[in-house]
């Protein structure tokens, strides 16, 4: 019978040794991925802080909206699939998103906008700061009085108002 109560007593202390493993573990991992987050979301705070964007020269041509956009930040803007345009314009019922086109030679579909960077030679394709770039969005109708918006992925925004 003593043999049974010392088997007993190891399987218990070994079921609590896997139980105590599993929860330190569980609780590490925890930890782990907490602090990744918070230094994900740090990061996106400071690269918020550091892009800044800059309307220029805008004029209508058509039903065209040709603009001038200024990277004035610290920041690198690259996503441009994720960053849109947005239009209101009078008789609209609300904002007009405009998607990026990224089909080259761009297809001027309304709904949608194109780029055009100048002087593209340290990172091409993107928007380093301090370069230039000529926006092209495509409206259905010519737009007398409007306000275009233009806005990162990381929610960074610059608007002007045409009168």
């Amino acid at each position: 019978m003593a043999v049974a109560e010392i088997i007993g007593s190891a399987i218990g202390a070994m079921i609590l040794i896997i139980v105590a493993y599993l929860l330190v573990g569980n609780v590490l991992t925890t930890a782990e991925v907490v602090s990744s987050a918070q230094r994900e979301l740090t990061l996106q705070g400071e690269m918020r802080l550091h892009t800044d964007l800059t309307i220029t020269n805008i004029n209508v041509t058509g039903t065209v909206i040709n603009m001038t956009v200024s990277n004035t930040g610290n920041e690198i803007i690259s996503d441009f699939p994720h960053t849109n345009v947005f239009l209101y314009s009078d008789g609209s019922p609300g904002y007009r998103v405009f998607i990026y086109n990224e089909t080259e030679p761009a297809t001027p579909n309304p709904g949608s906008w194109t780029k055009s960077i100048l002087n593209d030679f340290v990172h091409p394709g993107e928007l380093d700061p301090g370069e230039t770039m000529f926006v092209n969005a495509y409206t259905d109708s010519t737009p007398l009085r409007f306000n275009v918006v233009i806005c990162t992925n990381n929610g960074v925004y610059a608007s002007t108002v045409v009168y």
